[in-house]
């Protein structure tokens, strides 16, 4: 069983980087997500060099666990919130 990580990053629509940060922070996405049986990292990162992206680093034991992790009820309520801020989503996978 390989770990794996995702670098998700969201290009959000313009000047809604804040909304879409404070709606996950108050949904406990990032709480919930971390106490899932094979998560090992889920953080979300800041662009200096452009103030709509945001990246998302997850690391999970197996993809097993981050599949699992796509059928909660809180990535229901992330995808959700996409809805409302994100443009794009660019999802690059890595095996470890």
């Amino acid at each position: 069983m390989k770990e794996i990580m995702l670098l998700v990053t969201y290009k959000l629509k313009p000047q809604a980087r804040e909304y879409f940060l404070g709606e996950v922070a108050a949904a406990e996405i990032l709480q919930k997500t971390c106490r899932e049986d094979g998560a090992l990292r889920y953080d979300y990162y800041l662009s200096a060099a452009d103030a709509d992206a945001v990246l998302l680093v997850e690391r999970w034991r197996s993809a097993e666990a981050q599949s699992a992790h796509l059928q909660t009820a809180h990535i229901a309520e992330l995808k959700r919130i996409k809805e409302k801020y994100v443009l794009e989503t660019v999802v690059e996978k890595f095996e470890m």
